[in-house]
């Protein structure tokens, strides 16, 4: 007999993990399944090296292209999922991004919820992961039922300088919304030290507003609860009707084991949980579960990104470098009236890191000095939903993406703004204004075909609405075709504006969790 549950979730990252929070105080029988096990704590996880050019921490698994060429995806299968990667940056998505909009490109459709109703649930993400920020500065800025639940991160100061260059500009910058165990009145007693290695490394001490830390331990302290690691979720089976999940078939340490549950709900990112729909196809699910509508796996989206190296003669001491945001050209200026997207920095460059993916270097200087005298900024534009945009199964099972980046103009436009922005800054003292060497592109593609941040915020293959033609899961994430299974990551996003996603995965979770501790009761 397969061991039974009330619920089952798989995948403990932004989606998995804090669904599980959210049911831990119900008392029902819960169990999290997670492919990966903990990542280790130990001093690599601060190394460049072996974070960034060796992938010690990314999965070894190989995918594929539409070509059958290999794929070496940058994605890490661990407790908290890639939420002990990520920078931390937690944006909600701007009102209009639920509405239809005009891009320059196509139409970014409407979600079948609005902004209003997720609000709440913002508000509630943001407390539970501890987001520093402060109202009214983003020009964009959703409306919000209350302030951020702390301060915004200080500006080191050559951020502080480019902050006030911006605003002198007429631009509005804004300090970034940024989930750290953070108290700069008590450096002392802080969590966090405010490192370099935050941005794409696990945090040596637990100072990042991952899920491990704040989602599945507290949910773990209740003994209705269960976590299961490197345990890979082949296919879900069917109960005698097909109206329902009745078996998760899990193997682990090369054996098969399996777990039954009322309730199933899947959280393994947008890639791998539309791959699990699809190899669970069966007789009466013969294109893969919840997929009548055939948009499993389609509509694949992971938004337009860059990293942009801004070098000057003088150098940039800044430790931290995450603190500062532009989103003056979200919607578009007067020149450009359509969407462009956003603008923020990632975690400061070093040379070790540079020489993956290596940028064309300035006159005169080596990787090294390059990492010592620039800016790091990063780049999103939204990408629009493409039915050819998909994953797919080959014949032995594999992975298979085959993606094609669109609404490239809004980013050309975006990157074209930047570099007016940066040639306008005020003189250098030392220098005048032959300081700024100019702006220089650092491959996403590291010597892969996946660009790293494609997979980083990967979303849209499960996609949600009010059609069962259309989309494969109700305004609930509810499989319009089963009754009792969800999908609670970035897959169910049917657009991806142009802000990270996690945020909005999480205050999801807690939708849908407030949903289904109501079905539960």
């Amino acid at each position: 007999m397969a061991d039974s549950y009330d619920v089952i979730v798989i995948g403990s990252g932004a989606g998995g993990g804090t669904l599980v929070h959210r049911l831990a105080p119900t008392g029902k029988k819960i169990l999290l399944l997670e492919r990966g096990g903990y990542v280790p704590r130990e001093k690599d996880n601060w190394e460049p090296r072996a974070v960034n050019l060796e992938g010690k921490y990314q999965t070894k698994e190989v995918w594929k292209d539409r070509n059958g060429k290999d794929l070496h995806p940058h994605t890490n299968y661990a407790v908290g999922g890639n939420t002990k990667f990520y920078g931390a940056a937690l944006f909600r998505l701007r009102n209009e991004d639920f509405g239809e909009i005009r891009h320059h490109g196509g139409i970014s459709p409407a979600w079948p919820i609005s902004y209003d109703e997720l609000e709440p649930y913002y508000a509630r993400a943001e407390r539970m992961y501890h987001v520093h920020g402060q109202r009214g500065e983003d020009p964009t800025e959703p409306p919000s039922s209350g302030p951020f639940p702390h301060p915004s991160v200080s500006h080191e100061p050559r951020l502080e300088r480019l902050s006030q260059d911006f605003a002198g500009q007429g631009l509005r910058p804004f300090h970034t919304p940024l989930g750290i165990l953070l108290d700069e009145k008590n450096p002392q007693s802080s969590r966090c030290i405010r490192c370099n290695s935050c941005d794409g490394f696990p945090c040596l001490v637990r100072a990042k507003a991952d899920a491990q830390v704040l989602a599945v331990e507290p949910a773990l302290e209740y003994p209705n609860v269960t976590l299961i690691t490197n345990a890979f979720v082949e296919r879900l089976e069917m109960s005698a009707t097909g109206h329902e999940v009745a078996k998760v078939i899990v193997r682990r340490d090369g054996a098969l084991e399996e777990y039954r549950a009322g309730i199933v709900a899947v959280a393994c990112g947008a890639i791998n949980s539309a791959a699990l729909l699809l190899r669970s196809a069966n007789g009466h699910h013969p294109d893969g579960l919840a997929n009548r509508s055939g948009v499993v796996g389609r509509h694949y989206m992971g938004h337009v990104n860059s990293v942009l190296m801004a070098v000057s003669k003088c150098p940039n001491p800044t430790i931290f470098q995450k603190s500062l945001s532009v989103n003056d050209f979200y919607f578009g200026d007067r020149e450009f009236p359509y969407p462009m997207g956003h603008i923020s920095f990632v975690g400061k460059l070093d040379g070790v890191t540079l020489k993956g993916g290596a940028p064309a270097i300035a006159p005169g200087f080596t990787l090294d000095l390059m990492a010592r005298h620039s800016l790091d900024f990063w780049l999103t534009s939204e990408d629009l939903p493409d039915p050819e945009n998909r994953v797919t199964l080959d014949s032995q099972g594999r992975i298979v993406l085959d993606y094609r980046p669109n609404n490239e103009e809004a980013h050309r436009q975006l990157i074209a703004r930047l570099k007016a922005a940066m040639k306008a800054q005020r003189a250098c003292s030392l220098h005048g204004k032959e300081c700024h060497e100019g702006l220089f592109a650092r491959s996403l593609y590291v010597g892969q075909r996946i660009p790293r941040a494609g997979v980083a915020h990967q979303n849209g293959t499960i996609r949600f609405g009010n059609d069962p033609r259309t989309s494969a899961l109700d305004r609930d994430c509810k499989a319009h075709d089963l009754d009792n299974l969800y999908v609670v990551d970035a897959s169910f996003f049917p657009s991806s504006a142009a802000v990270n996603p996690a945020l909005t995965i999480m205050a999801n979770a807690l939708r849908v969790g407030d949903h289904l501790a109501e079905r539960l009761r």
